[in-house]
């Protein structure tokens, strides 16, 4: 039993990491939103909700791109600076759509925010890992880095 399960770990250990990832990348976003809508931003206000929005966005962005880069993808790109610009637009594109939908379902459809949130969060995840496994942490055909 043990076995297998460390061969199916092995064989899914990029996805079984990003899922780990994802969660721990969850986590800090969820808490300087919560943190700040339930301390010093009215959520009710939709400046002041999507300034809670981008702010978690921009700590869990940073934390990520850590954690992505050792953990899942083991990136041994030397050029960081451009792999972490590459990083933070990919994310911007789903930034965008977290905005988009927090929108959406608070502002149009009435939706709690905390909710809306941890659905966006699901949808902003899956988005992530396509984005950084396509375009930021690709593996370089014939070299591990560009310099």
């Amino acid at each position: 039993m043990v076995t297998a399960i460390k061969n199916m770990y092995l064989k899914y250990q990029e996805i079984v990491n990003y899922l780990i990832a994802g969660v721990l990348t969850t986590i800090v976003s969820l808490a300087i939103y919560y943190g700040l809508t339930f301390t010093v931003l009215n959520p009710d206000n939709p400046f002041l909700l999507q300034a809670a929005n981008v702010l978690s966005w921009i700590g869990a962005v940073v934390f990520a791109y850590f954690i992505n880069r050792s953990f899942v993808f083991k990136s041994e790109r030397n050029d960081r600076w451009k792999e972490f610009i590459e990083f933070v637009l990919g994310r911007v594109g789903t930034l965008l759509m977290d905005m988009g939908t927090m929108f959406l379902l608070v502002t149009v459809m009435g939706v709690n925010d905390k909710i809306a949130k941890l659905v966006v969060q699901v949808i902003v995840t899956v988005g992530n890992y396509v984005i950084s496994k396509i375009f930021v942490f690709k593996k370089r055909a014939g070299k591990s880095d560009e310099a």
